[in-house]
């Protein structure tokens, strides 16, 4: 529910409610108590590999808390992430930095990538753009909004009914070869069964020794 809305039922005050004290029991900071729906801010974890298939998953971590979310995502997309993580340079431009310099070009920044939903095991996100004063929303799938939100430096969010749902406490995320539910993944064209059975095999094939 809407902080306005909520404050209206309460028969609050929404400018008072909103720099009281109180508000700091319910949001973390000004800049989150502004957000809706209440976002919560990842880093980047790891880009992990499949030894038994191209597949990959990009694990993305609560900053300042305990939960992971794992994403299964194609090898490109991983690729793209994992060469702008390691600052590799590339001889011409990948489709994330062209779509970066385009949006440099006019004047526009990325305010953030959001995973904004979970649907039929399929995550789903959301670039949201400052362009002339304006804020634009941009319907995208997780490993490109991730892929662009690294090129221009911008914060990295997941809605927190998503991270209910799909999020895992480390001694979970570790053992995914015991979850019987497996990952949910974006929709990716290599992904022709979207049951998340299928994804048992990938985990299973896991380096994870090597995962640091």
């Amino acid at each position: 529910m809407a902080v306005k809305s909520l404050c209206t039922r309460l028969g609050l005050c929404y400018n008072a409610f909103h720099s009281s004290r109180y508000a700091e029991y319910l949001f973390i900071t000004t800049e989150e108590r502004d957000r809706e729906p209440f976002m919560i801010p990842v880093l980047i974890d790891s880009v992990r590999v499949s030894l038994m298939s191209q597949h990959r998953i990009v694990v993305l971590r609560e900053e300042g808390g305990t939960r992971y979310l794992p994403i299964w995502i194609g090898p490109f997309e991983a690729d793209a992430i994992t060469i702008q993580l390691q600052g590799v340079e590339v001889s011409r431009p990948m489709t994330h930095d062209l779509l970066r310099d385009l949006i440099q070009k006019l004047d526009g920044e990325v305010s953030h990538v959001l995973i904004s939903d979970l649907q039929n095991d399929t995550f789903f996100a959301k670039i949201v753009l400052e362009v002339q004063g304006g804020t634009i929303e941009i319907d995208s799938r997780p490993s490109d909004a991730v892929a662009l939100a690294v090129r221009m430096d911008a914060a990295i969010y997941i809605d927190e009914d998503v991270m209910e749902r799909a999020g895992m406490e480390p001694e979970e995320e570790l053992h995914l070869v015991d979850d019987e539910e497996g990952l949910a993944g974006e929709g990716v064209a290599v992904a022709e069964d979207e049951d998340l059975d299928v994804f048992r095999d990938f985990i299973e094939g896991l380096d994870i020794d090597n995962l640091a």
